[in-house]
């Protein structure tokens, strides 16, 4: 009796053990990935900061305008930031490649099927979000704040923007947009999980309406036109997730009346 005993808890551990061993190559896989594209982008380090500096230099003017440090290491360290942050969207691919890989495994093919679309989606709503913030958002915001330059009372303002304020609030806007761009992602889940449903997120919308003023508010600079460029985007796409809900929520209807049509035609067969 305890050698069946000891024989259950060693079976038991082999699973355990191999799904161990799995996750560890894959998160080996995925910090190798992120340790080369991070190599690549420290090479690059000066070409993907201009990028992330035009928006400024749009906003000041050809030839005006530029970005101090005041610390000796700051223009170093802010390259290696500008290398992990863009190490992580070139490496995000097989990052994510390798998160499906573990759990893929686990799941039913329904539940594949089911999952699969919102791993698309996460990058492409992401990355919609960045790229409104990088071409409409940030160059808005900048000439707004640059218009604050001139002469006041007698004493010339001028705006010396240090580089590594500037990353920190490029990065800020970037991620800020592409966080809240996910928002149709996490409510389908919640629908899909049972937690929400259409017809609750419907009666919520005008909370919703608050919640998304209140995210710009907390998420963007402290002005009006940046919490305004977020927080209507956010509304939009609280519309769109209803929309395709109610798709969803159709399609499933209609998936199980076939089964019940299928189990009642195999029942009188």
């Amino acid at each position: 009796m305890v050698n069946a005993d000891m024989r259950d808890i060693d079976d038991s551990k082999a699973p355990l053990l191999e799904h161990l061993v799995e996750l560890r190559k894959r998160l080996i896989r995925a910090f190798l990935a992120l340790a080369v594209a991070f190599g690549v982008c420290f090479y690059f380090a000066d070409h993907i900061f201009a990028f992330l500096a035009q928006p400024l230099v749009d906003a000041f003017g050809p030839g005006k305008g530029k970005l101090v440090y005041t610390k000796l290491y700051e223009a170093f360290f802010t390259e290696v930031r500008v290398a992990f942050f863009a190490a992580f969207f070139l490496a995000f691919p097989i990052i994510a490649n390798q998160i499906w890989a573990f759990i893929a495994p686990g799941l039913y093919a329904k539940e594949k099927r089911a999952f699969l679309p919102f791993l698309i989606a996460t990058p492409l709503l992401f990355i919609g979000g960045g790229a409104l913030a990088y071409y409409v958002v940030m160059p808005t915001a900048f000439r707004f704040f640059l218009g604050f330059q001139g002469n006041l009372g007698g004493i010339q303002q001028e705006a010396l923007p240090a580089v590594g304020d500037y990353l920190s609030l490029v990065m800020h806007f970037i991620l800020a947009f592409g966080i809240a761009f996910l928002l149709p992602v996490l409510l389908m889940l919640l629908e899909r999980a049972g937690l929400v449903t259409r017809t609750q997120l419907v009666k919520g919308r005008r909370y919703a309406i608050l919640v998304a003023f209140i995210i710009a508010a907390v998420a963007t600079p402290p002005d009006v036109l940046s919490q305004f460029m977020l927080a209507v985007p956010l509304i939009f796409l609280y519309e769109m997730s209803l929309i395709a809900i109610w798709f969803t929520e159709r399609r499933r209807a209609r998936e199980a009346e076939a089964e019940k049509a299928i189990e009642l035609h195999s029942e009188q067969g």
